[in-house]
């Protein structure tokens, strides 16, 4: 059999209209078939890819590692140089009470471990979410997943999540102190990239300071640039208690966190002892390749490029006719067009023209522009006439 084939009858597959398309290699912005033809990748892996597809140094990070060790012991019994190395210079970009990074291997486990953790430190079970929010696909983050046609038939969950309308200020009030933790989206990704009103997110701050219930950002899709700044809540300069990274951290590589203060951390580490665990959490491959990334994005400025590349895409589509709104932040837009059957064809139409994208898991009349943020200002006029040209 070849590939095809194998993929379709031995891969188990979450959704039965995969693409089928098969890539044999990738560069920058662009995946490549073996019969040559090229693809635009406006989706970067949903927000994985965020300096381009195999950058040079970033490869290099990963052999050179992968020469010294590989998988060593469990996390957090050996001192590993790629995971102090990435922590040190993280969390010297963030505030002060987000100090210490706790290695998981993707946003499900990162979102799963934050709400461990803010349950372990204030004693508390309940938790607030938000109304198509999307935090993982696990029992634990189903259970604060937003939207009842993905869960409904994995039923029964972990009780005791009450869920909100995101942007309603009059909702924040249904936060008590019988709340753990608040576990949002700054920017809600599958929504359809849903901004906060000015000041949602400061009224939400408030209103767990004042409960003492712990807040938590998902910045899964958001974080290391996405939005124009390392990660979107310095923008509007709201800091949570606990914040969850993965997708573009690991630099290509799997690889997720979730960063409180060491005081809150240290929660886990007795009644009971490994009260989190991990066996490939942070490995050193995936945090030298994420160390890469990281120094790539701050040495070569490509965060300060970012909003006014996703600016130029709103310049460029402005007046397609088909489109109906862009919504979004820097690099993480949703196109939205008048229906779900118009945004299927287009869709449709793009992959035939070499430009891959998709549609928002709980907004089908929208697609997901969100390529590598160290596309080009030409790339994004390549990417456009693709898109007018439907």
């Amino acid at each position: 059999m070849g590939n095809r084939e194998i993929f379709y009858n031995n891969i188990g597959l979450p959704s039965p209209f995969p693409l089928g398309i098969e890539i044999e290699r990738a560069e920058g912005i662009y995946m490549y078939a073996p019969d040559g033809k090229r693809y635009i990748d406006l989706v970067s892996g949903v927000a994985v890819s965020n300096v381009g597809h195999c950058h040079p140094k970033v490869v290099e990070a990963v052999k050179a590692q992968v020469e010294k060790y590989m998988h060593l012991m469990v996390y957090g019994e050996i001192i590993q140089s790629p995971q102090t190395l990435f922590a040190e210079l993280l969390t010297s970009l963030l505030p002060e009470t987000l100090n210490c990074v706790y290695y998981v291997n993707s946003g499900n486990e990162a979102t799963d471990g934050a709400v461990k953790l803010a349950k372990r430190f204030t004693g508390r079970f309940e938790l607030c979410a938000f109304k198509n929010s999307y935090h993982g696909s696990g029992q634990g983050a189903m259970s604060f997943l937003g939207n009842e046609s993905l869960k409904r038939n994995f039923r029964p969950l972990t009780p005791g999540t009450t869920f909100l309308d995101y942007n309603d200020f009059a909702a924040i009030e249904k936060i008590t102190t019988r709340h753990a933790a608040v576990i949002v989206e700054p920017i809600q990704g599958e929504a359809g990239v849903i901004v906060p009103k000015e000041g949602f997110l400061q009224s939400l701050r408030q209103r767990c300071n004042d409960t003492g219930t712990q807040l938590i950002f998902d910045e899964i899709q958001t974080g290391f640039g996405r939005t124009g700044s390392l990660f979107y809540f310095q923008q509007e300069e709201v800091v949570p208690d606990i914040l969850c990274c993965a997708k573009a951290m690991g630099g290509g590589m799997p690889l997720g966190a979730f960063i409180a203060s060491k005081t809150m951390m240290q929660c886990l580490t007795e009644n009971p002892v490994l009260g989190h665990i991990t066996t490939f959490g942070g490995h050193p491959v995936s945090c030298a390749a994420a160390l890469a990334q990281l120094q790539l994005l701050l040495d070569e400025n490509i965060i300060p490029t970012v909003s006014a590349k996703g600016e130029l895409f709103r310049k460029l589509l402005k007046n397609h006719p088909a489109i109906k709104e862009i919504r979004g932040k820097g690099l993480l837009l949703a196109a939205e067009m008048h229906s779900e059957t118009q945004c299927t064809q287009l869709l449709e139409q793009l992959t035939q023209n070499g430009v891959i994208t998709d549609p928002f898991i709980f907004n089908t009349n929208a697609f997901r522009i969100a390529p590598p943020l160290n596309i080009t200002e030409e790339e994004v006029e390549e990417v456009v006439l693709k898109i007018k040209f439907q």
